[in-house]
């Protein structure tokens, strides 16, 4: 397994008291000694007693240990690392990401690749299959490689649909890479690192209670936004005064929040009466910026959206006018 020193080093800071995304992202962007990580923590963590060099030294061998008997991992990068992937968008320190467990090409997440999230529901229609896999599929031939969270339904229509077509696809975890969720797409998993894609997670435990694994779930729609070019909402529910909500409202608000670019897939021929598509409509309706997707220009606007250019305010607009009627 390929891992630095600085990845031991943050991993073992991150078990202190106090000490999270924010204050690693703000302390330990640059490599420092452990003399001055010590004096860092002394400082800032909320520890009962001092913490000494020894202290740290006999934590960072714990840790390592784990690292060293983890199973399906390639290896771990860390923030301070030369090749820490660098993310997109304007993101503050406590969302930052710190640490990356991966398996496969972990140089997919790189800026210089055309990234493209592909996301959505869980049970979509038959139609909705089949419009996400045009899709997909003109994403791939215009070089962009998929990234999803390979849940079932649309997430893994988008996987597959980027491996039939010939390309990558990026998986972002909410568990850890040796136990993959859900268990059901394990296969899946296997298919994408066999086709030079990667599996990537911030985790290398499991989550101590189904709380903890709900965050996860959120934290992992918010590295679908940082780690692609642009987000596309295949079909969602929107969130309802029953308290239903989806984590692909939650990667689109992300990806707002971070200047990202957003897509949505809808026909207003089509979907207006399925409320499958309640999220699509409420976030066109909402967002004058986000870039609508419809097999009427389908080709046109892939090409814009993997180069870049997808203000196509005139499009959308005429799109608008109809949405509702």
């Amino acid at each position: 397994m390929k891992y630095s020193d600085n990845v031991i080093n943050v991993l073992t800071a991150k078990n202190y008291k106090g000490i999270g995304k924010a204050w690693i992202s703000r302390n330990l962007s640059i490599n420092k000694p452990i003399e001055t990580l010590v004096s860092l923590l002394n400082k800032d963590s909320k520890e009962d007693s001092i913490i000494t060099i020894n202290d740290f030294i006999t934590h960072k061998k714990m840790v390592e240990n784990k690292i060293n008997n983890l199973n399906g991992i390639d290896g771990v990068v860390a923030i301070g690392d030369k090749d820490f992937p660098q993310y997109r968008g304007k993101v503050k320190n406590s969302e930052h990401p710190i640490v990356l467990f991966y398996r496969g090409n972990i140089n997919l997440l790189k800026p210089t690749n055309k990234n493209i999230t592909v996301i959505g529901l869980l049970d979509p229609d038959n139609s909705t299959e089949i419009i996400e896999k045009e899709v997909v599929s003109e994403l791939v031939k215009n070089g962009a490689n998929i990234v999803s969270g390979l849940a079932l339904g649309c997430d893994s229509i988008a996987h597959r649909q980027a491996l039939l077509s010939k390309g990558k696809t990026i998986a972002i975890l909410p568990s850890s890479l040796s136990n993959i969720l859900p268990a059901t797409n394990k296969e899946l998993a296997n298919d994408i690192i066999a086709n030079n894609g990667l599996l990537v997670t911030e985790y290398y435990e499991d989550a101590k209670s189904k709380i903890e694994l709900n965050s996860r779930y959120q934290e992992r729609n918010r590295l679908q936004a940082l780690f692609s070019d642009n987000v596309i909402l295949s079909a969602s529910y929107a969130k309802n005064e029953l308290g239903n909500d989806s984590g692909s409202r939650l990667a689109m608000e992300y990806a707002l929040n971070y200047s990202i670019a957003r897509s949505v897939i809808y026909d207003p021929q089509t979907d207006i009466k399925n409320p499958k598509y309640d999220l699509n409509r409420q976030l066109i309706n909402q967002q004058t910026d986000i870039v609508i997707i419809n097999r009427k220009n389908l080709s046109s606007i892939i090409r814009k959206i993997v180069s870049n250019k997808a203000n196509i305010q005139s499009i959308n607009q005429s799109i608008q006018t109809n949405l509702f009627e």
